[in-house]
């Protein structure tokens, strides 16, 4: 009668064991929180929200929720490609994936996609700093490796999402995962990263946010940036500017002077000048 107690017993303690320290974490998978991500005092690398504030967000991103909670969400937002990740959807479509992730497909128009309950879409120029900020989520710890985090800038203006593949031909950014507050936390500890913004001409593109936790273990979060103007130059949005033409040269005047002879006035001689 004591066997099948202890083992009654041993089962039952295996059961909440397997439960709590052996089932990997929901908050193991992370996205893209912030877009455009403001330093209140500029190269402070302060992640937190004491430290800045966000100006511009991944498509359809809620507002008012507590920072790296949204693994919990319904829906969640990290999004795992499935398949070939190097041919897989770019962007989720809340339909396929390994983790389906929230719909961040084009919104058309693209403005659909952002204000109200969700946040601003990224506005900014050429050459100017964008800092993109996620959450740990458990893997920004010492014995694990820095990871790198892929910024994939579209040359596609004001089109449809181009494909992964051609995502791949763009990538303008290699962020190390882990540049991270310190903190003890290790679940929501605040990380990003900044690039600069490459050459396009004004218009709206798709930036990707893509991280691989393991060997062909992919997650993205996707943006639609509107690059405006820069200065007073043309960028292919605004008038053409005008033609230059050669300055004008300057009118000749004639100048005349009396030649004398022996003291006379015998002719004039003029000249242009």
């Amino acid at each position: 009668m004591l066997f099948p107690s202890y083992a009654t017993l041993l089962v039952a303690t295996l059961a909440i064991l397997s439960s709590t320290s052996f089932t990997p974490a929901a908050e193991a998978h992370s996205w893209a929180d912030c877009i455009d991500w403001r330093f209140n005092k500029p190269g402070s690398n302060d992640w937190s929200s004491k430290g800045g504030v966000c100006r511009g967000y991944a498509r359809r991103f809620p507002l008012g929720k507590a920072f790296g909670s949204l693994d919990s969400a319904d829906p969640s937002r990290h999004y795992q490609q499935a398949g070939n990740p190097n041919t897989a959807l770019p962007c989720s479509d809340h339909k396929h994936g390994k983790d389906v992730g929230s719909d961040e497909t084009k919104a058309n128009p693209v403005s659909k996609a952002y204000g109200g309950k969700w946040g601003a879409m990224t506005t900014t120029q050429v050459g100017n700093t964008l800092c993109v900020r996620w959450p740990a989520k458990n893997h920004a710890e010492k014995n694990e490796d820095n990871t790198k985090v892929q910024i994939n800038f579209s040359k596609v203006r004001d089109g449809k999402d181009p494909s992964q593949q051609d995502l791949l031909k763009n990538t303008v950014a290699l962020l190390p995962y882990k540049n991270c507050n310190p903190g003890k936390d290790s679940d929501k500890r605040p990380c990003g990263g900044c690039f600069k913004v490459p050459v396009r001409a004004a218009g709206t593109y798709l930036l990707q946010w893509r991280w691989m936790l393991n060997p062909g273990e992919w997650y993205t979060s996707c943006a639609d940036i509107q690059i405006g103007t820069g200065g007073s130059g043309n960028n292919g949005s605004g008038p053409k500017s005008t033609k230059s033409t050669k300055p004008t040269k300057p009118t000749k005047r004639t100048v005349c002077k009396k030649v004398y002879k022996k003291g006379k006035v015998v002719g004039k001689k003029c000249t242009k000048q």
